[in-house]
């Protein structure tokens, strides 16, 4: 024991009474924690809360995660050292009574309305996870905004695996913040929220996927195992639809059932057998015809509140395995009524998350048995509807010509007023002041002619622009028929 470092916290605890968290520190110095027995998409906050627990319900066990912040630690005294206890102002009690009393009275967990013993496995100070805003998950430590919190590891062990959990807030000393998610084999059960008292969760040892809070507060975002969207666009509609591999095997060979784990050497076959059990589903018509579309691509996506992200070829875990699947049906504009009818819905599944998205932006609803069709309409006002530019043509063989005929034209009528002046007064000027007029006008037409079509920087900038809208406003269009047909509007070439 390093009794240098144990006097400077304690000094520091002095000095700082009203920050008890962080003269916590002294508890992995001043002790050696054993396990000690008791007899038992939408955005919040919660992840900044004072106190944060992780809860994650194991085969045999619950296991809590705890980063017990400054504001919250007289709530938390039963499991702090008997140093740390006594000079928060409490009289000296044994550390295996206030442990076996925090587990009966402040964080406890009903298995099935049954209180669930607790054991303590370790605490000490530790630099709090800073986490993402919006989705709560860890991001890298900031060493300029770092904050010491204790950080405690809590186990509830159980012989049979209970229906339902439900979970307590040590209050009996005020309140307390503490912010919450729990996770049922790896699937998290909700985003993260703030924790009260009596909240119960439906746990489904068959698919953890489906376990979710009674609240519907609780109900993570993406709560569906499957979801829909129609996206609307001037030359092209998609239907995306959102699934699980593991709730397809279900109902047809995929080749995950057995696994644990979807390796990037299944991952080709799965996705060949979701696209098969989709062959028939879903069906889109646009302006009432029905309409076949096109596979634009397939992926493995690892969905959170900020975005999904695609993540083929590397390990996926198959419980929370999620695949996206986007269908092309090209269209000559921008179509008046779309839809598409939703024909799978299950008893764990009687609700379906689904969404219509144009240029004003996105319109969610929801699918269910008799009202399954999901259905967008044309009500933009002003599209903005891509359109070509006008590309100036390039010049003919006469206007390339007129680069050199304004100079010749301009020679030949000086040359015409040289030879006028020579010979002025020896014969009849007319025709030589004809020619001359003549050879000026027309180099001065030449020079007009050949400024209208002249590439100087601005006219190029203007031109290389327009090509390149072009171009890029081609690949609006679907086929490549169709593509090249207005590529060759504006360039030519192979």
């Amino acid at each position: 024991m390093n009794l240098n470092k144990i006097t400077c916290i304690s000094m520091f605890f002095y000095n700082n009474m009203n920050r008890l968290a962080v003269a916590a520190v002294c508890i992995a110095l001043t002790i050696g924690c054993q396990a000690v027995k008791a007899d038992a998409i939408v955005v919040s906050r919660a992840m900044f809360a004072n106190t944060i627990a992780e809860y994650m319900v194991e085969d045999d066990q619950v296991r809590v995660e705890l980063e017990i912040g400054a504001g919250d630690v007289n709530a938390f005294r039963n499991l702090m050292p008997d140093a740390l206890y006594e000079r928060m102002g409490h009289a000296p009690k044994p550390l295996a009574e206030r442990v076996s009393e925090f587990f009966r009275q402040d964080l406890l967990i009903l298995a099935d309305g049954n209180r669930l013993d607790g054991s303590m496995l370790e605490i000490g100070p530790e630099i709090r996870v800073r986490r993402d805003a919006v989705t709560g998950d860890p991001l890298p430590a900031d060493e300029d905004e770092s904050e010491v919190v204790i950080a405690a590891t809590l186990v509830y062990p159980f012989e049979e695996r209970p229906d339902t959990l439900t979970l307590s807030v040590p209050n009996r000393t005020g309140p307390v913040s503490i912010g919450f998610v729990l996770y049922h084999k790896g699937v998290a059960v909700n985003d993260f929220r703030f924790l009260t008292n009596g909240v119960t969760v439906e746990l489904d040892w068959e698919d953890p996927w489906y376990s979710s809070f009674e609240a519907r507060s609780m109900r993570r975002q993406y709560f569906s195992a499957m979801a829909g969207f129609l996206y609307v666009e001037p030359f092209e509609v998609r239907k995306e639809i959102i699934l699980r591999p593991k709730d397809v095997q279900r109902w047809a060979e995929v080749g995950v059932e057995g696994v644990e784990t979807i390796t990037p050497d299944m991952q080709e076959s799965v996705k060949s057998g979701i696209v098969e059990f989709l062959d028939d589903k879903f069906a889109v018509s646009i302006d009432g015809q029905p309409v076949e579309g096109v596979i634009d691509r397939i992926n493995f996506l690892d969905r959170t509140l900020r975005s999904s992200v695609v993540v083929d070829g590397q390990d996926i875990d198959l419980l929370p395995a999620t695949v996206g699947v986007i269908y092309v049906f090209p269209t000559e504009g921008l179509p008046q009524v779309v839809e598409m009818e939703w024909d799978l819905f299950t008893e764990r599944m009687p609700l379906v998350p689904a969404s219509t998205v144009d240029q004003a932006g996105p319109l969610p609803t929801f699918l269910e048995e008799g009202f399954s069709t999901l259905r967008w309409e044309n009500f933009l006002k002003n599209p903005n509807l891509p359109t070509l530019t006008e590309i100036r043509l390039p010049p003919t063989p006469v206007q390339l010509m007129a680069r050199w005929g304004q100079w010749l034209f301009a020679a030949a009528a000086l040359g015409c007023l040289i030879m006028f002046m020579r010979r002025r007064g020896q014969v009849s000027a007319t025709p030589m002041v004809l020619v001359t007029a003549l050879c000026t006008l027309l180099a001065l037409g030449s020079a007009w002619a050949w400024r209208s079509v002249q590439l100087n920087p601005e006219r190029t900038q203007e031109l290389v622009g327009g090509l390149l809208h072009n171009v890029y406003r081609a690949f609006d269009y679907r086929g490549e028929e169709t593509v090249y047909d207005v590529l060759a509007r504006s360039v030519g070439g192979d």
